[in-house]
């Protein structure tokens, strides 16, 4: 006969239909029941369960599904916390992607391979491994807060391989190919947006969100607070990226100038739109004061970039090429680093890798000079 089970340790029984069952009470007097094939499994199960509770790391879901617990996180968790357009994301991934794919799993039964099928799914549907990356992101962050609130024992999205992206090329302009776009650019209606772009090193969103506010010509400075983005279908300016992202820059003379004449051309603009020119006090804008599509500001960019018989390549490369041509320059990676906005000195130099051969060249030669101006 079987040694009696004590207090405490769960009890295990044989069903109906064949199979086993064990039956464990929780500390807060709810049941937590376990099924197996065999006694074995079960009681295997049994002491397990026993083990983590009476060291409180056993945790329970109250049965519910991943979709139910993301629809909770999305409500609870992310849309107090995050901007408009973060949360937006987030809740595209959760609504598209995820809750169709593993929303009916329980959520204590969410495996890696539940989360690894769920991106190799995405990744032969057509999305880019960058946009799954960010799909598997989401999850990893939903399942983070699981763990916090003693839902689940790890973290299924950490546990899961997330596919290789390739690192798009940066394509700085040279100082040469710099001034040939100035001089391309020169009479356009956005000259002023591209200038600041490249030589302040504004992401796009920012450019677009600045504000007169924001614009001081006389001290010559430029404060760095707002985006533009698009969100459910309607433009909103929103907070930057990050507490670094917001700053306070030195406009070059050249640029300010150009910024005056900018200036002078919007106010004929506004003149002529007159009651319908919208109340956003945006520097760069539609003719009649309507913000700018970001799609539009890219397209005339790669015209002018044909026009200067430039090779193609990204607006987020004006970012690139200021903060190439001021470390090149000699400039601080720490105050490119504010300048950019970046929140760590290492994403800078990361970042802009290809650099360092030349300015370690230029070490090199600048101690040369200094050892043989000791020699004499």
């Amino acid at each position: 006969m079987g040694r009696r089970r004590a207090n405490g340790e769960g009890t295990i029984t044989r069903r109906r239909n064949g199979t086993w069952q064990a039956a464990l009470t929780l500390p807060d007097a709810r049941r937590k029941f376990f099924y197996g094939k065999t006694k074995d499994e079960v009681r295997q199960k049994l002491v397990e369960a026993v083990r983590s509770r009476d060291v409180g790391s056993f945790v329970d879901s109250h049965g519910i599904t991943v979709g139910e617990f993301l629809d909770q996180w999305i409500a609870e968790v992310v849309k107090p916390s995050v901007r408009p357009w973060t949360y937006l994301g987030y809740e595209v991934h959760v609504r598209k992607h995820i809750k169709p794919a593993v929303g009916h799993i329980r959520l204590d039964r969410l495996t890696p391979m539940h989360v690894q099928a769920l991106m190799n799914r995405k990744l032969r549907d057509g999305l880019s491994p960058k946009s799954v990356r960010y799909i598997r992101g989401t999850l990893r962050a939903a399942l983070n807060q699981a763990r916090r609130w003693g839902l689940v024992a790890q973290n299924a999205a950490a546990l899961a391989d997330p596919p290789r992206v390739e690192r798009f090329a940066i394509l700085p302009f040279t100082p040469d190919e710099a001034r040939r776009f100035l001089a391309a650019i020169q009479g356009d209606r956005f000259e002023a947006l591209y200038s600041v772009a490249l030589t302040m090193g504004l992401r796009q969103a920012e450019a677009l969100g600045l504000r007169w506010e924001d614009v001081d010509l006389d001290l010559g400075t430029l404060r760095v607070s707002k985006q533009l983005q698009r969100i459910d279908g309607r433009f909103q300016l929103v907070e930057p990226k990050t507490d670094r992202s917001r700053r306070v820059l030195v406009l070059p003379a050249p640029v300010a100038d150009v910024l005056r004449a900018h200036r002078d051309r919007q106010a004929a603009d506004r003149q002529r739109a007159a009651a319908r020119w919208p109340d956003w006090d945006l520097v760069f804008c539609m003719w009649d004061g309507r913000p700018v599509e970001a799609r539009t500001i890219v397209r005339q960019f790669h015209l002018h970039l044909e026009r200067a018989e430039l090779s193609q390549r990204r607006f987020h490369d004006l970012r690139h090429s200021c903060a190439t041509l001021l470390l090149v320059q000699g400039v601080s990676p720490r105050v490119v680093m504010d300048i950019l906005g970046h929140s760590e000195i290492a994403m800078t130099m990361n970042t802009y890798s290809h650099v360092i051969p030349e300015l370690r060249r230029e070490a090199a030669t600048r101690m040369e000079d200094l050892l043989r101006e000791a020699e004499r």
